[in-house]
């Protein structure tokens, strides 16, 4: 009877740690736990997923033997990027080597980040909208400043917001893969047409402002169409100065 009760107990001790790990793989997958965070206490965790710190502790084992996690001692459990750069390094070095690629990206981000935004528009939390509120007057106030760096700043981390705000952990896994040629495509291409000045500069403002509107009012295709009307302006432009050049 004691084996038996023994096995029991490893078979529930078992259950619990794979329920640990989907629950973290989790809060990996729809951002809750960022690349380059710090995982909460293991007492927090143990808290959160009703569970004891020795089932939290065998969880994030685990998923650090797979190089989710990364156990720095004395200073914690932090999530790696191993799921971004999975999908991004190839295409990093791709377009550095062929920068005709980055029409292919446009493509890419005119129906990805469309979708986001739709999403966006229909589950963002009202933080997250509080946050993509605060981003776009960060972008408006550098924009004023002409402070072009900080405009092409706040231009990713708007998009990274309103990524995480679609609560969908494909889309955002998706973004997060691709996010280092996305992050370097926006500055590249939204810099170049900033750099521009004049009706350029002011375009892009005012794409933002009216796709930030229609997220932030909860209308979702109006913020798809926001979105696409955005990549379609950029790919314009682009297409613009590669016949001038």
């Amino acid at each position: 009877m004691k084996q038996i009760k023994q096995i029991k107990q490893t078979i529930g001790d078992r259950s619990r740690v794979q329920a640990t790990m989907r629950a973290l793989e989790t809060a990996l997958l729809d951002g809750t736990f960022a690349a380059g965070a710090r995982l909460p206490a293991e007492r927090t965790l143990a808290e959160r997923y009703a569970v004891s710190r020795n089932t939290v502790r065998e969880a994030i084992q685990r998923l650090a033997a797979r190089g989710l996690l990364l156990s720095r001692p004395g200073a914690g459990v932090y999530v790696t990027d191993r799921l971004r750069t999975g999908v991004a390094s190839p295409w990093g070095e791709l377009v550095a080597d062929h920068p005709a690629l980055r029409e292919d990206i446009l493509e890419f981000r005119r129906v990805l980040e469309g979708a986001t935004a739709y999403f966006a528009a229909m589950r963002a939390t009202k933080d997250e909208i509080k946050s993509i509120e605060t981003l776009m007057r960060t972008l408006e106030n550098a924009r004023r400043d002409d402070d072009v760096a900080a405009e092409a700043q706040a231009d990713t981390r708007l998009h990274e917001a309103i990524a995480k705000a679609s609560h969908n952990a494909m889309f955002l896994h998706l973004h997060a893969g691709v996010l280092g040629v996305l992050r370097e495509h926006i500055t590249i291409n939204g810099t170049g047409l900033r750099e521009q000045g004049g009706d350029s500069s002011a375009l892009l403002l005012l794409q933002h402002r009216t796709l930030c509107d229609a997220i932030c009012a909860r209308r979702p295709e109006e913020a798809r169409t926001a979105m696409q009307t955005h990549i379609d302006f950029v790919r314009a432009k682009l297409n613009e100065r590669t016949k001038l050049s």
